[in-house]
């Protein structure tokens, strides 16, 4: 685990022999707890599990929008075949022209 100090701005070990890290370390104040991967990743740029990761969710959205138009024809079908197909409103407002 790791400790980010705001004061020094220094990533440490996180001091596991002691509850709170002493302030000679860093300041209680200054002290961020298991975010310094977070700030030295963000400055490099996207690495193989990050785009790996950005591909499957592409891929898991277009696996959902197929599903989603299957299932949206499956479900009209069944509406036509029992006469419950949403058509055009047949009240709809007259234009008077």
């Amino acid at each position: 685990m790791c400790l980010w100090c705001t004061s020094n701005k220094k990533c440490i070990e996180y001091p596991v022999r002691s509850i709170l890290p002493p302030s000679s370390v860093c300041a209680l104040s200054s002290a961020r707890w298991g975010v310094c991967g977070g700030r030295k990743r963000a400055k490099s740029k996207p690495d193989r599990e990050d785009e790996k990761a950005a591909r499957e969710k592409e891929q898991r959205r277009v696996r959902q929008e197929e599903r989603r138009a299957e299932m949206k024809s499956r479900h009209d079908e069944i509406r036509k075949k029992y006469g419950l197909f949403k058509e055009e409103n047949p009240y709809a407002k007259f234009e008077n022209n």
